[in-house]
């Protein structure tokens, strides 16, 4: 199993490339189910969750092509609607090709989802908005069963603004008979990037990236060419190994007002910030930064993704910070490991308290937990003394395509190892 060895102290310099964005990716390829044909994606990541998706649609009967950052996908009648659970089990976003497949083709079997186990992330709104659209649903020895002869558009609130519901819901409600509109639908740029798609496979999607959605059912979708948009994940964990090490770095090929949040935050903090049109730059004016609070919250507030990797830069910033997880319960497991390097945190509930230690992180062998966490950690032993390992990485590379390889184009002394 792969680890990573990080010697660390270095400051990074120069450039560095955003990959496509996990999280729309993963939806677009799904979307295929919707049109039967040659559906053509560019800058799609090379990531182990791709991958799995695309697994999952060769297992249904659909042809895939990957070329680089090129995927054509010519999409079949599935010879099963089954999603198995040896598929599913590897990805939450698994639980995507619900909504399309019981849109087009009326029925849908598809396992309960796995994936990061960063807390509870119940399936019920995508479920319940699905019966509301008038499918019927049951769950069998793991697996989500639904049927339906054509869904109907309805009105559909969600008690919180859930993405994958609302993706599920939108994709499904493309060849319901009627309108549908999601009210307090969620807001992130993915779900935009998707109904741009959508929009352009024939569907009427007005809304998208606001509150409210507006579906108007058509009869019949078409394949289509689409660019994913850049990882605002990835792009924003990257600033912050700029930050962490005192460096000064430029990220391109990104979208700054997506990560508006982090960007602000980061200036409180006292880093000098550059943005244009499709690029963001980030320089350490002092060797010091102070320590400033965050509360994670549904885009375009402060991303949940982004919150552990926040975490390692408040760590030798000056002062006492505290972080407050409002998204999930249980996203602070990166915090054991990061005091094996010498952080002084506390956490309760879901509030952490940071007692800054500029200079203070010693490198140590550490493990990760999950997506977010192991990209915390790494950036941590960049900053610390000395040398840092850490393993499970299979988490990293879930999410960031060839993460080390890009540090080490920055002056990271970074290696991956057997």
């Amino acid at each position: 199993m792969d680890r990573i060895l990080i010697r660390g102290g270095r400051k990074l310099h120069g450039t560095v490339k955003v990959s496509g964005a996990k999280n729309s990716a993963l939806k677009l390829l799904f979307a295929t189910i919707l049109a039967e044909g040659e559906h053509s994606f560019h800058n799609v990541p090379e990531l182990k969750d791709i991958e799995s998706t695309i697994s999952l649609l060769q297992s249904m009967g659909s042809e895939v092509v990957r070329q680089g950052q090129n995927v054509r996908v010519n999409s079949k009648r599935p010879h099963s609607f089954e999603a198995h659970y040896d598929v599913v089990r590897k990805m939450r976003a698994s639980i995507l090709c619900l909504g399309p497949l019981l849109t087009k083709y009326g029925e849908a079997h598809v396992s309960l989802p796995g994936g990061c186990a960063i807390g509870s992330r119940p399936i019920n709104l995508h479920l319940e908005g699905l019966k509301s659209l008038g499918a019927s649903i049951d769950l069998k020895e793991g697996y989500v069963v639904a049927k339906a002869s054509r869904l109907v558009g309805a009105e559909i609130l969600l008690p919180f603004a859930s993405v994958g519901a609302t993706e599920n819901i939108m994709m499904a409600a493309t060849l319901a008979s009627g309108t549908t509109t999601i009210d307090n639908a969620a807001k992130e740029p993915e779900i935009e990037d998707l109904a741009n798609y959508l929009n352009k496979m024939g569907a009427k999607i007005s809304g998208a990236g606001s509150a409210k959605i507006k579906i108007i059912g058509v009869d019949k979708l078409f394949p289509a060419e689409h660019k994913v948009i850049a990882d605002r994940i990835e792009a924003g964990t990257l600033l912050i190994a700029g930050a962490i090490t005192g460096g000064a770095i430029s990220v391109t090929d990104c979208i700054p007002e997506h990560i508006d949040a982090l960007i602000f935050k980061l200036r409180e903090s006292g880093f000098k910030i550059n943005s244009n049109q499709n690029s963001v730059s980030i320089e350490a004016k002092s060797g010091d930064w102070k320590s400033v609070d965050i509360t994670t919250a549904p885009y375009p507030g402060f991303a949940t993704d982004l919150q552990a990797q926040f975490m390692s830069l408040m760590l030798l910033a000056m002062g006492t910070s505290t972080i407050t997880e409002t998204i999930f319960e249980n996203r602070f497991m990166h915090v054991n490991e990061l005091v094996r390097l010498g952080a002084e945190v506390t956490t309760n509930l879901r509030i952490a308290i940071i007692q800054g230690k500029p200079g203070g992180l010693q490198g140590a062998p550490l493990m990760a937990t999950d997506l977010r966490a192991s990209a915390s950690l790494v950036l941590a032993g960049l900053a610390a003394k000395g040398e840092t390992i850490v393993s499970r990485i299979y988490h990293l590379d879930r999410g960031y395509e060839r993460l080390e390889e890009k540090l080490k184009s920055l002056g990271a002394d970074i290696q991956r190892i057997k």
